[in-house]
């Protein structure tokens, strides 16, 4: 059984009560990962199954190749997503959600959805 006594949490009240303050850069850093808009719309895209990486970029707009070639390392470092490279000529990759992305898809899918049905909304209120 682990001794709780010393165990200094972030914050005395609200959402980062319950976690222990030597966690909190470890959390910040994850939440960083996973919130970045490529990230999310990576996720939300591999939900129909394994794609090839030009066909992850033909179906996330604007996303440069450096940039999709950066976020799938981080994914796949973190366990969201796998590669599979297949021994054949020309050699074939494929990216997936792994079963942790997978725990996270019904979460991106619900912010994307917020935010295309508040799109008009948040358009007015920057203007």
């Amino acid at each position: 059984m682990q001794d709780s006594v010393g165990t200094e949490m972030a914050a005395a009240i609200g959402p980062c009560a319950s976690i222990p303050a030597d966690h909190m850069a470890f959390i910040r850093q994850v939440l960083d990962r996973v919130g970045d808009k490529w990230s999310m719309l990576i996720i939300a895209v591999l939900e129909d199954g394994p794609l090839r990486y030009t066909d992850l970029q033909r179906q996330i707009p604007g996303i440069s190749q450096r940039m999709l070639t950066h976020t799938l390392r981080q994914l796949k470092e973190d366990g969201l997503i796998t590669r599979t490279a297949y021994a054949e000529v020309p050699p074939r990759v494929e990216y997936a959600l792994a079963p942790l992305g997978h725990g996270l898809h019904e979460i991106v899918m619900q912010l994307i959805g917020w935010v295309a049905d508040h799109h008009d909304e948040i358009r007015a209120n920057r203007a």
